[in-house]
């Protein structure tokens, strides 16, 4: 049974932080570490003590993670950033509440003593004899220590405590990964066993040494279960700075955690959901995917919207999914100007759809235009509040200018940039994806059946572009980074010109209804380019669903990366190969990547036609490099194995934290299907006849770090999962169990309620009404079974994993 995690986190904003800077302000940025990996690193705010970011990220992991940190930090120009605080959340705290985190948590100061990391391992034996009682420690090694020396590694040694006694190990110079391999033996008078204490440090030929971490085991512990094996490092126990004088981060955080169970146990789940979609929607109740409309409300309804829509996906049925819940929205809506205006799972489904299926489209059609906005930094402002004529004169002008200036300055830039979007939109039909088309086909087929007549005839555009320039195109142009157009947020200025043409772009996808309406009277100046635009934008919906053939929206489809589609593509540096010589050299050059489902390729330049590859199917880890192996800050390694049997490893160079987890994590995907994955790699390299990270004179020395092929950051371009999927409906459809079984009650109740008027005829509707009822009653019995089946499965691999542990 598979077993799965993942974290959703999102820095909102802070306040109150301290000003670090001689200006009496900072320029504070976040750090996001799980278990002191760093995942994310947010934008910096600059000249900000209440910063908002509003940044969101999904970190698949392990379900053994530990903890959850945020440190907050004020970037500096020159020098090291100076450490504003930082907040841990521990994975208790974090499940405490189903629903996660979503609240203000105060800053805590940045302890160095608290700061550990990594593990130790031991093996621990409690003996007797005629002297009294003996307790031997076997002090085997440690791994992943944090860096307490400027050269990026430590000097560790080992102390442990028993009673009044104490004895320490050698001292390895220079590695986070030390090998001891020494037994300690520490004696006691005999009475009440004392507990076990075992502490690491950093030795310093100057000044106090530098704690690296502890673990300790009660006295029962060492009579019962004697420690043996790996032991996660603890700081020492003290109390956490809530005081508030550092300011405090507002943060949404939430963990799911799931085992999933072999794909056979979900099919008669499978079944039903399939069923659903072709039967008639408008009168179902009782279905999984009734249910789940019924159910899904707030947060969950994005993601269970992502995870239908993926499940559907893999089974080609996308299209079909996507028509049984636009059907039901359509039939239950009165007022067309409300049509799919709100948050309702019909909705998120089409929008996630757009984002899985239509995400390589949205870029071809945006990242120009938008490249140009962040390179050009041109100052646009229509709203006469909002305007700093200071700065349109440093920009435009010579001389002071006038406000009206700015203003027809800021529309001929405005509508340039408009031009080009429109243009690239309205020229795009044939580039669009083939099942978002056909989707927004059947979508204005159901809308014009619902909403017939002359007087309805903006209806069906309106569904179509309510979607795809509401929901699609305008929030893209608000916020590039969330939708990969760019690698940073924009800065304020930039930010408010995207603002802007975001509102126009909502202006042309309402077609032009809105306009005039509402306190935003100052965009005026804008609305004779939006009215030219909407008859373009009428034209394009038209070529948009002019698509022959009955094939079905979304299918078939397996996956939602074609293997020859490029994932992922820029510069890095590569370190050259090294040479036969004496002398050894660290040489990192200039190539350009590109990752496909099938290999990571690269040559000089874009354009340069020699390539050369690494077949994916022969990757076995891809993981970070310790920046003390060649003095580089963001290096990972890619560890193949050929048919000859010896590994190989490609170390690159990154420009930064984020390009290097988005590389990281773009590669563990890519290669998910390989069997044959490393369990331990070296997070250093091997140099001067030995291992930087670890100190082992030989080149196949076995890893001496975990792996980490299963922490992957969240994206549109995720792998089906269909078990994943189907695990994550299944737990849905749990919170509902108690409201289906209420209605079977209600409608057995109904059936055999008697009869009111025994002499009126009750005729051929009473009989059909039996029926449905039967229907429906036969149809929630089903699903509660199949419900019952997967607790029971689910229980079942539970006491099997018990009592493999106990084993």
């Amino acid at each position: 049974m598979a077993k799965s995690g993942s974290l959703s986190i999102r820095v909102v904003e802070g306040r109150a932080l301290p000003a670090k800077d001689v200006s009496g302000s900072s320029d504070p940025y976040c750090l996001v570490k799980v278990d002191d990996e760093v995942v994310a690193r947010t934008a910096t705010i600059w000249r900000s003590l209440s910063p908002f970011w509003g940044e969101e990220y999904t970190v698949h992991l392990p379900l053994d993670f530990h903890q959850l940190a945020v440190y907050v930090l004020d970037e500096d120009t020159v020098g090291h950033d100076d450490i504003i605080g930082k907040i841990s959340l521990s994975k208790e705290a974090i499940t405490a509440d189903p629903r996660g985190i979503d609240s203000w948590i105060n800053l805590s100061r940045v302890d160095p003593d608290a700061e550990v990391q990594g593990e130790v391992c031991l093996a621990v034996q409690l003996l007797e004899d005629a002297r009294g009682r003996c307790l031997r420690c076997h002090v085997r090694q440690a791994r992943d220590l944090a860096p307490r020396d400027i050269s990026g590694t430590s000097d560790p040694f080992a102390r442990v405590f028993w009673g009044s006694h104490s004895l320490e190990t050698s001292t390895i110079k220079k590695t986070r990964f030390p090998h001891w391999d020494e037994v300690l033996e520490l004696r006691e008078a005999p009475g009440t066993i004392s507990p076990l204490r075992v502490e690491l440090w950093d030795w310093d030929m100057v000044g106090k040494n530098d704690f690296l971490g502890m673990v300790e085991f009660t006295p029962q512990t060492l009579q019962q279960r004697p420690p043996n094996g790996w032991f996660r490092l603890l700081p020492f126990p003290r109390a956490e700075d809530s005081g508030g004088s550092l300011g405090a981060l507002r943060l949404k955080v939430r963990l799911t955690e799931d085992r999933v169970l072999p794909s056979q146990y979900y099919q008669p789940l499978m079944e039903l959901l399939l069923e659903s979609v072709q039967g008639p929607a408008e009168e179902d109740t009782s279905s999984p995917l009734a249910v789940l409309e019924l159910l899904a409300s707030g947060d969950c309804r994005q993601d269970l919207a992502t995870k239908l829509v993926k499940l559907f996906l893999g089974r080609g049925l996308a299209g079909p999914f996507l028509d049984y819940l636009t059907r039901r929205e359509v039939a239950r809506t009165n007022d067309p100007n409300t049509l799919f205006r709100s948050n309702s799972l019909a909705s998120k489904s089409v929008e996630q759809f757009m984002k899985l299926v239509g995400m390589r489209y949205l870029h071809e059609v945006l990242r120009p235009v938008i490249s140009r906005v962040f390179e050009e930094k041109k100052y646009m402002e229509l709203d006469p509040s909002k305007m700093d004529l200071n700065r349109s004169r440093r920009i435009s002008f010579k001389g002071t200018p006038t406000e009206e200036q700015v203003r027809e300055t800021s529309l001929g830039l405005l509508t340039g940039y408009l031009g080009s979007i429109v243009d690239a939109i309205v020229s795009s039909a044939g580039r669009c994806p083939l099942a978002l088309r056909l989707a927004f086909k059947q979508l204005q087929r159901c809308v014009e059946r619902r909403f017939p007549g002359v007087e309805h005839q903006d209806v069906k555009y309106l569904a179509t572009s309510g979607f795809l320039f509401l929901r699609f195109f305008a929030p893209a142009i608000l916020t590039p980074k969330l939708f990969d157009l760019r690698d940073h947020h924009a800065d304020p200025q930039t930010s408010r010109s995207l603002l802007l043409l975001a509102k126009a772009v909502q202006s042309i996808g309402n077609l032009g209804q809105q306009l005039g309406q509402g306190k935003e009277q100052w965009l005026a100046p804008l609305h004779p380019f939006l009215l030219q635009s909407i008859s373009r934008v009428r034209d394009f919906l038209d070529q948009l669903v002019d698509v022959d053939g009955d094939e079905e929206a979304g299918g078939p489809a397996c996956a939602l990366v074609h293997p020859s589609t490029i994932v992922r593509e820029g510069f890095l540096l590569k370190r050259k190969e090294e040479p036969a010589g004496l002398a050894t050299r660290f040489a990192f050059k200039k190539r350009y990547f590109r990752l496909s489902g099938q290999e990571l390729s690269y040559s000089k330049t874009p354009e340069w036609q020699v390539r050369s590859s690494i077949p994916l199917s022969c990757v076995r880890a891809v993981e970070r490099v310790d920046e003390g192996a060649f003095q580089l800050p963001h290096v990972m390694q890619v560890v193949t194995q050929g048919g000859t049997g010896a590994p190989h490893t490609t170390y690159l160079q990154c420009k930064n934290v984020n390009d290097l987890n988005q590389w990281l994590s773009a590669l563990r995907k890519a290669s998910a299907p390989n069997q044959d994955k490393l369990a331990a790699c070296h997070p250093g390299a091997f140099r001067s006849g030995r291992w930087t990270c670890c100190l082992q004179a030989e080149r196949s020395a076995a890893g001496c770090s975990r792996t980490h092929s299963a922490v992957t950051l969240g994206d549109w371009s995720d792998p089906l999962d269909p078990d994943a999927e189907a695990q994550a409906v299944y737990r849905q459809l749990l919170l509902g169990r108690d409201q289906l079984r209420l209605k079977l009650l209600e409608d057995c109740g109904l059936d055999t309620a008697p009869e009111v008027d025994p002499g009126k005829d009750s005729g051929a509707g009473d009989g059909a009404c039996a029926e449905v009822l039967a229907q429906q009653r036969a149809a929630i019995t089903h699903l509660l079974q199949v419900l019952e089946d997967l607790e029971q499965a689910h229980e079942e691999f539970q006491k099997r994993g018990q009592g493999q542990v106990a084993l």
